[in-house]
């Protein structure tokens, strides 16, 4: 991989893991692009630095919420921190159930199906657009509303569902607070990310090539800053309702993917 390539994939990651246009939908059409010859043999290693990359860049913009989670942890006192880390581990059940049961199965999907990924996107922008629609309120995250939450991070593992998109549209749609909404999405995708990687490093199913040193810094350091950038304005987009937008540019993108793949098969 050079790094040109290393740089667009970086970037792709990083902005769409947190703007509600699928992240791993983006990089199937970006593979489909740049070609299968773009990305390494030890392609894993570098989706898992990606994805290391864009969960740091989550815990710089909620350093302070993060921080006083821990505290309130060690505190050892059922308060309103102590809650949101049981919410947060309501919302992977679903997640880690499908994932660890499912993973291979998942996994076929992830063979450039343009197709499959353009109806997805179709689904994210109805999604999104319901959100837009969705009534203001101060309320908070409930431990149902969390595991349903859940359900709807884990429909997202599918190539072209957006994560951030349903799961933001789902706690909006529940009546929680749009901020806190997008609060909550972000926050919840770290310990999924870390405990893909801890697996991933357990099995043995990293292979590191010193040679690609070079692309996994590039694309780790492009998926960071983006990552910064696309999360800071996510946060004030959903505040201010401009979802529409999103579900606009997934519809555009969605249609074109269905229309190249039928006109490719």
């Amino acid at each position: 991989m050079d790094i040109i390539d290393s740089i667009i994939l970086g970037v792709i990651q990083g902005l769409t893991e947190f703007l509600p246009v699928s992240s791993s939908g983006h990089l199937e059409l970006g593979k489909a692009i740049l070609g299968d010859h773009s990305i390494p043999q030890e392609s894993l290693m570098f989706t898992v630095v990606l994805h290391f990359a864009t969960a740091l860049s989550t815990m710089v913009i909620f350093r302070k919420d993060i921080f006083t989670i821990f505290k309130s942890l060690f505190a050892f006192q059922w308060n309103e921190d102590t809650q949101l880390v049981v919410k947060i581990l309501v919302s992977m059940i679903p997640a880690v159930i499908i994932g660890y049961n499912y993973e291979s199965q998942l996994a076929e999907l992830f063979g450039g199906s343009i197709q499959l990924v353009g109806f997805m996107l179709l689904i994210t922008a109805f999604l999104l657009f319901l959100a837009d629609k969705a009534k203001d309120t101060d309320k908070n995250v409930t431990f149902k509303n969390a595991f349903i939450i859940g359900i709807a991070q884990a429909i997202a593992m599918l190539p072209g569902i957006s994560r951030s998109g349903a799961t933001i549209s789902a706690s909006v749609l529940l009546g929680t607070d749009k901020t806190k909404a997008a609060r909550f999405s972000f926050l919840i995708v770290v310990p999924l990310i870390f405990g893909k990687i801890a697996k991933d490093i357990l099995t043995g199913d990293l292979t590191y090539n010193s040679e690609s040193f070079v692309s996994l810094s590039i694309g780790f350091i492009a998926a960071f800053v983006s990552g910064l950038v696309a999360c800071t304005w996510m946060i004030t987009l959903v505040k201010k309702s401009k979802l529409t937008y999103f579900a606009i540019y997934c519809v555009v993108v969605g249609m074109i993917a269905i229309i190249y793949s039928s006109l490719n098969p």
